[in-house]
């Protein structure tokens, strides 16, 4: 029997907002997240602006100890600890027993790539040196892909799935399309999901080497992701995580949970690298398909979709994703979605992009709003063939639409789309 999947439980560390209350804020407010990076510019970036969340010392004593908070340096695992166990704690679960396993409740929790800044970079001098044996015993869970979900799946005891995935900007997305099919297949009955991403030069210098970062706002680091303008100068580096709890909807009403939204389906393929798909932008017709593929698997039709939360970078791909987006939708003009960039507040973080997102989306079918995107004052003219420009807000408007869709593409030419609907009980 196929079961109804349903999101209880939100946790986020955005650039913009740490925790539920303060990340509203900031997009009801469409707050920025963006700020100069003096590090960059140090290391001749010819970006020198990013995205961080701004954690303090004494927030994170608040979820880790002393003793594990010098032995973890991976920001990585550290803002997606966060994440999830305010997740868990958000949808109201307890905490198990530690002598109890939960064997019903699993995480998959994606990162694009590990801390090489703060965490592997010190560490290979070590072994360069011939000093690996002070390396320490908490090495091995910083450097391996799955040391969030690990870290989650020991602290909250958890007994089914625990793994990770990484494709790139499409991980946040694509964990939580594999949390909810687990969910609907009967093979648990609540998935942990959601990615982080760490952050610095290291992580970051590939992208400014192949000149797709922004470089004309180091001075006005507010103004430097611009989704869907005409002037997009390239994307905003950022970092954080977002995490979501999937829950089998007869669990989550026999517990009486609160809920966001009900995931009605999705879709995960890959281009190929054909049909001018490469590995750095994606092929239209995988894209096109995989749309569709989420539309059909959800069971509604296109005209049904209210708003779509794009992937928007802020690069020339951004004309190629609202092309694509109306051959699959073939829609008119007027009669196209409202769409939103959250990049536009809190750059591209990369892995962690698509569950930061999906908390945004998830808040906005909650409490009926759908949030602007900064500095959409010059719209790209070709998106404009596609898509009015009523439909691209650049203040928050009150939402009483009921399905939202929200789409991630990853190097790799690997995409993403996932469709969410309000709750009506």
């Amino acid at each position: 029997m196929k079961r109804r999947v349903v999101v209880t439980g939100l946790g986020i560390v955005s650039p913009n907002g740490i925790g539920l209350e303060k990340f509203e804020d900031s997009l009801r407010n469409c707050s920025s997240g963006i700020t100069f990076n003096q590090q960059l510019k140090e290391l001749s970036f010819g970006c020198n602006i990013s995205a961080i969340p701004h954690v303090s010392d004494e927030l994170k004593s608040k979820y880790y100890s002393p003793l594990f908070l010098k032995s973890i340096e991976n920001t990585a695992i550290i803002f997606g600890g966060m994440a999830g166990l305010d997740a868990w704690e958000d949808a109201g679960l307890p905490l198990t027993d530690p002598e109890d396993t939960d064997w019903d409740s699993g995480v998959i929790f994606g990162c694009g790539s590990m801390s090489m800044d703060t965490f592997i970079g010190k560490k290979i001098n070590m072994v360069d040196e011939g000093r690996s044996r002070w390396l320490g015993s908490r090495v091995i869970e910083q450097t391996m892909n799955s040391g969030t979900s690990a870290f989650l799946g020991g602290q909250l005891g958890l007994g089914n799935l625990v793994g990770s995935n990484s494709s790139a900007c499409s991980t946040g997305t694509e964990a939580v399309i594999q949390g909810y099919e687990r969910i609907k297949l009967g093979k648990a009955k609540r998935m942990l999901c959601g990615s982080c991403e760490s952050h610095g030069p290291y992580n970051w210098g590939a992208f400014d080497s192949m000149r797709i970062l922004c470089r004309d706002s180091n001075d006005q680091p507010t103004r430097g992701s611009r989704p869907m303008s005409a002037d997009a100068n390239g994307f905003v580096p950022g970092t954080g995580s977002g995490a979501l709890i999937l829950e089998n909807l007869e669990d989550a009403l026999d517990r009486g949970a609160r809920i966001y939204a009900e995931i009605l389906g999705g879709n995960v393929n890959s281009g190929g690298q054909r049909n001018g798909g490469t590995m750095t932008a994606p092929s239209p017709v995988g894209v096109v398909r995989c749309i569709r593929s989420a539309i059909k698997s959800s069971g509604i039709n296109p005209g049904d979709i209210d708003g779509i939360c794009g992937h928007l970078t802020s690069t020339m791909a951004d004309l190629l994703e609202i092309r694509n987006w109306a051959e699959a939708l073939q829609l008119k003009r007027d009669k196209f979605p409202m769409i939103n960039a959250l990049k536009s507040m809190i750059g591209h973080c990369l892995g962690s992009a698509g569950s930061i997102e999906l908390v945004a989306v998830s808040l906005q079918l909650y409490k009926n709003f759908f949030h602007g995107s900064l500095n959409i004052e010059n719209i790209h003219p070709e998106i404009e063939k596609y898509v009015d420009e009523t439909k691209i807000p650049s203040q928050t408007i009150n939402f009483g639409g009921q399905i939202i869709a929200k789409a991630s593409f990853g190097f790799g030419d690997i995409n993403t789309c996932i469709i969410l609907k309000k709750w009506r009980n």
